[in-house]
């Protein structure tokens, strides 16, 4: 299946779930359709605590909200349901296709009310030829940080967010613990063909604001009050789009992997400093490199990634103080797996932290950093071709300044491909 998300299945570290990368193919006079998808589901369990007062800001640590401390959900995982439909053509010398998704949750909020949780994630066409490349225009994953979710081993589980995240089409696996969300946006894109392994994207994507969370913390500030103030925006990247681009190095054989670098750089105008009708603007830049080796039935998977104003989490929240000014953030894991011989079962470990500096005296905690930790223990075993048992447990550790929040998640679902 020629999209993204089955990408993702290729990547995802299960060698069952990578066999099974096409759908139903269909011909269709001049065109091959392709229709394809997953179906996911899982039961978690979610033990919170610590001294953040609400999740209004996505403490991913969890929080002392009254006397809920233990959360259980049905939900799905850090992969969506989705069904997508794929075409392909040859014409006028030219490698023509489209995708289409839809993505529904698996989450009911109330008895007999469906949550509006259905997401599109993907609406783009593509043409070009094995000579010169490939362009892609229209929504897909972005490029920036792609390699980082694509090799998650969270990817066909649950990882963080069980808790805040129950009844949304999505749980976070490692977003915000390790790596940035790529997200699903708009764009143009060319892709070079490959040679010998090499290959690489650029593209321009959907400029987005700055936006802000608001922590609350009970013991360090005054509940209610902001505990990581930032800056906002509303004129996106003004004139400009963002600029974004990957390059990467894959080889096979008894010794295969792939090594990465991606960047991403964008213009924000309008943001607050906290002056009445005063505002700056800045250009904010991200870059990553990673690499995944494999060898008889081991993985291994090492990422590091660093921004300036682009923020945690998802790009560019919490990217600027409340005076405007950038701060600092810091992506890294690292992920180990293997193999059992004839079963097929995938045992996983992996630990990462995202970090940001607080650098703006308009912070209630002063020059404090926030950060999110998380280690992940699963197995991943295939049932059958298409279907797979998930048995996952993370540990959370949020810190703003002195305040600290943790999560516990216990998962136990599965997730299948078609």
């Amino acid at each position: 299946m020629n999209n993204t998300i089955k990408l993702a299945v290729a990547s995802a570290l299960l060698a069952a779930a990578s066999s099974a990368n096409a759908g139903i193919m269909i011909p269709a006079g001049d065109w091959t359709l392709d229709i394809g998808g997953v179906v996911n589901a899982y039961y978690t369990s979610t033990r919170q605590s610590g001294d953040f007062t609400n999740l209004s800001g996505s403490v991913l640590g969890g929080s002392n909200t009254g006397d809920v401390k233990t959360s259980s959900n049905i939900t799905t995982g850090l992969l969506p349901n989705y069904l997508s439909v794929s075409g392909k053509t040859r014409q006028n010398d030219l490698d023509v296709g489209f995708t289409i998704s839809i993505n529904p949750g698996a989450s009911t909020t109330n008895s007999g009310i469906q949550s509006a949780n259905q997401e599109n994630r993907q609406a783009f066409v593509t043409f070009g030829d094995a000579s010169w490349g490939s362009i892609k225009l229209g929504k897909d994953l972005g490029i920036y940080a792609s390699d980082a979710i694509l090799n998650d081993m969270t990817l066909l589980g649950v990882g963080s967010g069980a808790g805040i995240l129950a009844g949304n089409t999505t749980t976070l696996g490692r977003i915000g613990t390790g790596f940035m969300y790529a997200d699903w946006k708009s764009q143009i894109a060319y892709s070079s063909p490959n040679w010998n392994g090499f290959s690489f994207t650029a593209g321009v994507t959907q400029s987005w604001n700055a936006t802000g969370a608001n922590f609350t913390d009970g013991s360090s500030v005054t509940p209610g009050a902001s505990a990581f103030g930032s800056a906002t925006n509303t004129q996106r990247g003004g004139s400009e789009p963002a600029f974004e681009g990957k390059a990467s190095y894959a080889w096979a054989g008894d010794f295969a992997g792939k090594v990465w670098v991606s960047g991403i750089s964008q213009n924000l105008e309008g943001l607050s400093t906290g002056v009445a009708g005063v505002t700056t603007s800045d250009r904010a830049n991200a870059w990553d490199i990673g690499a995944t080796v494999n060898v008889a039935g081991f993985g291994l998977t090492g990422y590091y990634g660093q921004g300036e104003g682009t923020g945690t989490t998802v790009l560019f929240r919490d990217g600027y103080d409340g005076s405007g000014k950038a701060r600092d953030s810091d992506d890294w894991y690292v992920q180990a797996t293997y193999t059992l011989p004839g079963v097929g079962t995938k045992l996983g470990a992996s630990y990462g932290e995202s970090t940001l500096e607080g650098n703006g005296a308009t912070d209630a905690l002063g020059d404090s950093e926030y950060s999110n930790t998380m280690w992940t223990l699963g197995a991943y075993h295939p049932l059958t071709k298409h279907l797979n048992l998930v048995a996952e447990y993370s540990d959370v550790k949020t810190e703003i300044g002195s305040a600290e929040g943790k999560s516990k998640t216990v998962s136990l679902g599965a997730i299948l491909f078609f």
